[in-house]
């Protein structure tokens, strides 16, 4: 009896799958993925699998997030597209200098949602290394906009042109990319930055005037308030003291980033470029983003 229960006990943590579920259509056949915990993520296997992908990610509302209702447009759309492709994908939340960190390094293959990156962009772990030496980038899809910020009582700092902001305190969240034009700029020392660890601490530095402005998507700095542990009155005072400077700065769309030190990483890219290029032409995109929006009121 002793071995029934071991059997038992086995294939119940085997199928016991968490509340991550992605759908998908290919070629006019619904498609049903079930993920199950698997070590610090979730893991959603292929059926005779080419290889494991090994997803570096974080929590990114609206647009991603362990919390978030289906985690997120994002995880649903990369986990149907690399299973589309014949990928088993183990995906892990993670705090983005680590994600970031651990793709570089090779500990993960692919990076996402990732903007995109400079060829002269420096690795902050690999010495004398850029980035793009690492990490090798897909084909575009849809993201988000990136914008200054600025506390309500201030007027507006940015003209249109970065070069007004030279000599500005700037805040930013360690690892992001944000454009080519200021990232190239941060780089250089032209402006004096402070880095948080995330989105919500780069809200908190801004309404505590440690810095003139900071940088980022506005959707996502609002969801990182309203979804922290915070009480609600202090998550609508941080609300109530920002606001988007009036000069927009730039859309950016994501890709996936993928190491370089991932077997076969060149097939893996041409893969996702032909997924992306596929869920753009036959709607899946647009349908992925719709469902869930739908399901998720």
């Amino acid at each position: 009896m002793r071995w029934l229960f071991l059997l038992v006990l086995l294939l119940a943590s085997k199928l016991s799958y968490s509340d991550s579920i992605v759908e998908y259509h290919l070629k006019g056949s619904h498609q049903v993925v079930y993920g199950y915990n698997h070590k610090s993520g979730i893991l959603f296997e292929a059926k005779n699998a080419k290889q494991t992908i090994h997803l570096a990610t974080l929590d990114w509302p609206p647009y991603i997030g362990n919390d978030l209702c289906k985690k997120g447009w994002v995880y649903q759309f990369s986990v149907a597209l690399l299973h589309s492709k014949g990928y088993s994908v183990y995906i892990e939340f993670l705090p983005w200098a680590r994600a970031v960190r651990n793709v570089e390094l090779g500990k993960a293959d692919i990076l996402l949602p990732e903007y995109f990156i400079e060829d002269t962009a420096p690795s902050d772990y690999v010495t004398d290394k850029n980035r793009r030496e690492l990490l090798g980038l897909s084909n575009s899809f849809l993201g988000g906009e990136i914008a200054f910020i600025k506390r309500k009582e201030d007027e507006d700092r940015f003209t249109g042109n970065l070069k007004s902001l030279k000599g500005h305190k700037i805040g930013v969240v360690r690892g992001y990319q944000n454009t080519p034009e200021f990232d190239a700029m941060m780089d250089n020392g032209e402006f004096e930055t402070i880095k948080t660890v995330d989105d919500l601490q780069l809200v908190q530095i801004l309404v505590a005037k440690r810095v003139d402005l900071i940088i980022g998507d506005p959707q996502v700095l609002k969801f990182a308030i309203s979804y922290s542990t915070l009480s609600d009155d202090k998550k609508q005072f941080l609300l109530n003291s920002i606001e988007q400077e009036t000069t927009p700065l730039q859309y950016n769309p994501f890709y996936f980033a993928i190491s370089k030190l991932t077997p076969s990483w060149l097939t893996v890219l041409e893969d996702i470029n032909k997924g992306l290029y596929q869920f753009h032409n036959s709607g899946e995109t647009a349908r992925i983003i719709k469902n869930l929006t739908k399901t998720c009121k």
